[in-house]
């Protein structure tokens, strides 16, 4: 076992673990850290606490100190200082005329680094703004090209929900998102009702997947041959939560069929519908298309 405090640099960032280095930390203290960055100012999301090493990628560094009032009021002045570097590079983009979308500007506590965060359709020519960038601030400028989803994420606003968007509430990392968790949750395959305000499926589809794997498990497709006490027929569609599928069946081959609703207990399957490899990879790609 080894003890860590979790810090986090951001509102709704990735959590980070350093050793407390003998100090007692509780959940919301700020406290200074060196990281790959620099020397960085961050809040404890998580106080002293044993775990497992082999969960934890060491050698761990060590919490410098608990932050003063002095390095309270130093990062203040950064925040400021961030606001001056968004503005003095907006123009800089725009005396070079480079198509490139600035979305927010870091600035480390020891003023070290200044980290410039933007968005751009493709590969940008940014050689001659680090030098002038440079020239200006007088230290460290790195520009780093990021996604739709980052950019959600930094901006915030308000999803389809109308909430605000769960990557800047309190989603830490993205999770990988499919088509498939639409479909395990016979959601509309409408781009427009199944993507977020990034363009992107939105994150919330993989809050209920686990669940709704496990309920699918039992249940029949739509087109698959079943058997009830009502006869046999062709499955039309299935409602997960209520665990129930929708069938026109019949008693003999030559009865016109019946439309009924049938518990997943009050079923038993004959045959799957074969869904072929091509049919399946056509309707994905056109989404996919839609989608990106």
């Amino acid at each position: 076992m080894i003890e860590i405090v979790g810090v986090r640099f951001k509102k709704v960032g990735k959590i980070y673990y350093f050793d407390p280095d003998d100090l007692n930390i509780e959940r919301g203290t700020a406290v200074i850290v060196e990281t790959v960055r620099g020397i960085e100012y961050g809040i404890v999301e998580i106080g002293n606490r044993n775990v497992d090493d082999a969960g934890i990628i060491q050698p761990l560094k060590k919490v410098i100190r608990i932050a003063t009032e002095e390095d309270h009021q130093i990062n203040l002045e950064n925040k400021e200082k961030e606001k001056e570097a968004f503005e003095i590079c907006v123009e800089k983009i725009k005396k070079h005329k480079l198509g490139m979308k600035l979305i927010d500007v870091e600035l480390t506590f020891d003023m070290n680094k200044i980290i410039f965060y933007f968005t751009a359709e493709g590969r940008v020519d940014f050689r001659e703004l680090v030098k002038e960038l440079a020239s200006v601030f007088r230290t460290r400028i790195e520009l780093r090209q990021i996604g739709v989803r980052d950019e959600a994420k930094m901006l915030n606003g308000i999803g389809i929900c109308g909430r605000t968007l769960c990557c800047a509430t309190f989603l830490g990392d993205f999770t990988p998102v499919s088509i498939k968790m639409a479909k395990d949750q016979n959601l509309s395959l409408n781009p427009t009702k199944i993507s977020g305000i990034c363009g992107r499926l939105m994150c919330c589809l993989k809050y209920e997947e686990d669940t709704y794997e496990e309920l699918n498990k039992n249940l029949p497709r739509e087109g698959d041959i079943i058997h009830t006490v009502s006869g046999d027929g062709e499955v039309l569609s299935v409602n997960v939560l209520r665990q129930t599928v929708k069938a026109a069946v019949r008693k003999n081959p030559q009865d016109p069929p019946t439309i009924g609703v049938f518990a997943v207990d009050e079923i038993q399957i004959i045959s799957r519908r074969v869904i072929r490899e091509d049919e399946k990879d056509e309707k994905d790609d056109e989404l996919k298309d839609i989608l990106d």
